[in-house]
Parts: structure tokens; C-alpha cells; sequence
């Protein structure tokens, strides 16, 4: 940190900001507090939870100062949440602290890392046609991310990454760093999607498209739904048809069907037929019937062969979701005329929207370690990385269970709810401030070349600049849990 008679220069990002007294940095983290550079967020601290729910607990009240109470050994998590980063990269770790755990000497190294090679991937619970495969994702204009594959029942976004990051014009930069941000906090962002749709995003929310929240995400493809229903429909109709972007599902063909005995019914269906009872490529994606752009289901189905079709015939046109639905009765010239939906189907009906699951959007955190923050660990990086490839240390994202990838480095995903409120902060170079813990036992992280003489007992850590503790999240499993 240097100093100049009125100002302080913060290390504590390649930004370098020099701030006035009273004053904070451009990341708002660190602030100039009477020529002295502090923290502005609470450092915060895991407390394993006895009950249920994961409530935040407060662990300075009303801005007084911690007693120096013993954290009780074991039952305290240090966090990265707050702790501060390695930068410049030849420091250590901010906190790197010794817990006793079933009489075994834990080490938890924790820094805040900065990300410039990190993004977020978004799972989005809907049946609505979002946008094309590799379509620009914007906000405010900029592109920050695009469309990826789809999965079942949902529509996966890819956003984020160092091209957008710093790749792009200053403005993309700022407004990828900030939509990054505000999805890793569980705070909502709209996006638009070229071709596609407008969505707003927030982790653990409905989403809702095009100014529309969604419900519920679909019980299976069209053809899964006839296999699920078809025993259900007996003695109620003649013939379903399940309407899907993907598979839609005709139970008189379907083996379901078959093996049931429902008899041809001479139904023709517009579209590509896979295995009996299956078509692709219906229609159009779109917001319309299960993924469609149909508004008028009839528009998939051609005259019905009236060799095998009869007058009375009793059909039921049904989405994914039960969203929506429709029965026809053939009339005298085999053709479909709408009716009044029968309470039997009715029932069918709901019993499809029962077993699909509410809809949600999903955030992971994705981010890769890199040299310099590996280094504030230990003096030789690589080891470090072999230890989490051996299962020697963990990795947690404040206190969160990651998924690990394969291959080189540290790559991490971290799913954003299990995280505690406000956990990733930014710099304005730009990148995000994502937290990062590693845990192992004493003798694996001697044995990695650590940094012993920075090693402080869990008991001893003070609230020099502001601390709180929250509950462990419900479902998470305790980080200094060896078999976690």
C-alpha cells in the first residue's frame, strides 16, 4: 500500500486505486478510513448449523465490537467471503487457518480470487422457444454470452468468459462484469436473446419470457408423457396426441399403445416419424404448445384415414405441460370437431401439470484458478493442484460444495444459492471476485511447501475489520468434514 499525504493507494487489485480519506475504491470493497485501507464488507464465517433452515445470524450487533470469545474448534468455517486477495501474487493467502477436527490438525487456505477467465452457466426450466442454437446473448445491448445446447425441459445459456470480459469494447466489458455479478448474487437480469426471446434471470426464481413467468417445466418429452399417461387414458378416449418441439408422442402408435391394445384409429401426422408413435420436427419452435408455435394443434394432423377412423372417434391434444389441451369427436366425414373437455380427462390433464416440477433458473459459478492464486498457497503451484486431483484437498466456494473438472487446473463450477447472500464481489479491470477455500491436513499441506509461518489457530482469528457469522446453508455439506 502507498501513501501520499492526502491519498492511499489500494494493492489489493491491478486497478491500484489511490483513495481519499472518507472514501472507497472504484470495486466499493476497500475504503481510505483515516489513511488506513480497509475492508468495507464483513469478513464472514461459517457456523455449523444444529438446526435446519440456514438463517443468517449477525455476529456484530449493531455495530459493536466482538468480545474475543473462543470460536468453539470445528464448528467454525473461515470463508474467503471478505477475506481479501493474494494480489500482488507473491503474498500469501489472507487467512490461512488451522481447525482441530476429530483430533486431526486441518489447515483451510482462503483467499478471494480474481477471475477474469470465469462466466456462469444458466439452466432455464421452460418448454418456450428462447432463441437459436449459438445466438447472441445481450444486456443493455451487448453481447454477453450466447445460446447453447438444449437439455430436457430446459434451455442452457452460456455467458460470460474473458472475450466478453476484456475481449470486447470497454462498454461490453461493464456490462458483462455487472450482469456476471448481479446472477452470481441471485439478483435478477434481463437478457435478450437475438431471434429469440427477452427473459429475465435470477437463480432460484421462476423465469419469466417475453414479460411472462413461468410455471412449471415439462414432465417429459411428448413421447415419455404417452408412456407415462397411457394406462391413465383407458376407457376415456380413442386416441393422444402429446404436442412437443422435440418428440411428440401418438399413443395408438406408441408401444405404450400397443402394448395396451388401443386399435389404429388412422391418425396421419404432419412431421418426421422415428420409431412408431414418435415425430420429429411437428412445427416451428416457438412459445406456443409444447414448445411450438402452434396455436391450433389440428394444424399437425392430416385428414384421418377413414379406412380405420369413425365417426365418435374421441381424441385428446395435450402439451408437455398440461398447459394446454383441447378434445375433438370425429364427426360423420372423420372430421375433428372441438368439445367440451370430460372431467375423466380432465383429471388426466391435471395429473400432467401435477408431475412437472415448478420452473426454475439455474446459476453455476464457473471459474479456474490460476497461478498467482495457487501461489498464495503454497511456494510451488503445481502441488497444489495435485493434491485437489488426489482428493488431498478440497475446494469450496465460500463454503460451498463445487464441481470439479477433469483435466488441467482448477476448474470449478459452484451452484450460486448454496452460497451465503453477497458472496462474489468485482474489480474494475473488469472481473469478478469469487470466494475460494482449500482445506487439507496439516501434514499435506507441509508436505505441499505451504506457507507454515502464516498459519493462525481458528480461535485466534479477530474482527480487526468487521466480521459476521451466517448458518451453514441447509443441505450443504460442513466443509471440514473429512468425509464430506
Amino acid at each position: 500500500m502507498d501513501q501520499t499525504p492526502d491519498k492511499i493507494r489500494c494493492d489489493a487489485c491491478p486497478v491500484l486505486c489511490y483513495i481519499r480519506d472518507g472514501l472507497r475504491g472504484a470495486c466499493d470493497r476497500y475504503a481510505n478510513h483515516n489513511g488506513e485501507l480497509v475492508r468495507v464488507d464483513a469478513h464472514v464465517l461459517l457456523e455449523r448449523a444444529v438446526e435446519q433452515g440456514g438463517a443468517v445470524v449477525p455476529f456484530l450487533d449493531q455495530g459493536k465490537d466482538w468480545d474475543g470469545s473462543i470460536i468453539p474448534p470445528g464448528s467454525t468455517f473461515v470463508t474467503a467471503i471478505g477475506a481479501g486477495t493474494t494480489y500482488p501474487d507473491y503474498k500469501p493467502a489472507p487467512f490461512i487457518v488451522s481447525s482441530e477436527v476429530d483430533g486431526i490438525d486441518m489447515i483451510t487456505v482462503v483467499t478471494e480470487g480474481i477471475f477474469s477467465y470465469c462466466g456462469v452457466k444458466v439452466k432455464i426450466d421452460t418448454d418456450r422457444y428462447l432463441g437459436p442454437e449459438t445466438a447472441p446473448v445481450r444486456v443493455n445491448g451487448e453481447q454477453i454470452g450466447h445460446v447453447t445446447t438444449a437439455e430436457y425441459g430446459s434451455q442452457m445459456l452460456s455467458l460470460g468468459g474473458v472475450h466478453h470480459l476484456t475481449g470486447g469494447s470497454k462498454k461490453e466489458g461493464r456490462v458483462t462484469c455487472e450482469a456476471l455479478l448481479a446472477l452470481s448474487n441471485c439478483q435478477p437480469v434481463e437478457a435478450t436473446i437475438d431471434g429469440g426471446a427477452t427473459v429475465v434471470i435470477a437463480a432460484g426464481k421462476a423465469p419469466v419470457i417475453n414479460g411472462v413467468p413461468e410455471v412449471r417445466m415439462r414432465v417429459g418429452c411428448g413421447s415419455a408423457t404417452i408412456g407415462m399417461f397411457a394406462k391413465q387414458w383407458m376407457g376415456h378416449v380413442d386416441e393422444v396426441v402429446v404436442v412437443d418441439d422435440h418428440i411428440t408422442g401418438v399413443l395408438s402408435e406408441h408401444q405404450a399403445g400397443k402394448f395396451l391394445g388401443v386399435p389404429e384409429t388412422g391418425i396421419k401426422i404432419r412431421g418426421h416419424r422415428s420409431t412408431p408413435g414418435r415425430y420429429f420436427k411437428v412445427a416451428q419452435p416457438g412459445t406456443g404448445w409444447g414448445g411450438t408455435d402452434l396455436t391450433d394443434p389440428l394444424a399437425i394432423l392430416k385428414p384421418f384415414d377413414p379406412k380405420e377412423a369413425w365417426p365418435g372417434l374421441r381424441m385428446l391434444m395435450v402439451s408437455t405441460t398440461g398447459e394446454h389441451f383441447a378434445y375433438f369427436e370425429l364427426d360423420e366425414n372423420c372430421q375433428p370437431v372441438r368439445k367440451e373437455l370430460p372431467d375423466a380427462l380432465a383429471h388426466s390433464v391435471n395429473r400432467i401439470a401435477e408431475n412437472c416440477e415448478p420452473a426454475l433458473c439455474s446459476v453455476l459459478f464457473m471459474g479456474g484458478a490460476g497461478g498467482s492464486l495457487r501461489a498464495g498457497v503454497t511456494e510451488n503451484p503445481v502441488r497444489l493442484t495435485k493434491s485437489v486431483k488426489d482428493a488431498l484437498t478440497r475446494v469450496t466456494c465460500g463454503g460451498a460444495p463445487v464441481y470439479l473438472w477433469p483435466g488441467g487446473g482448477i476448474t470449478f463450477m459452484a451452484d450460486v444459492t448454496k452460497l451465503p447472500a453477497n458472496a462474489f464481489g468485482y474489480v474494475p479491470t473488469p472481473a469478478l471476485v469469487a470466494p475460494i477455500e482449500f482445506t487439507m491436513t496439516r501434514a499435506d499441506y507441509e508436505a505441499m511447501g505451504g506457507h507454515m509461518d502464516e498459519v493462525r489457530r481458528v480461535e485466534d482469528i479477530r474482527a480487526t475489520q468487521g466480521q459476521k457469522r451466517v448458518s451453514s446453508i441447509s443441505g450443504n455439506p460442513w466443509p471440514l468434514d473429512r468425509d464430506g
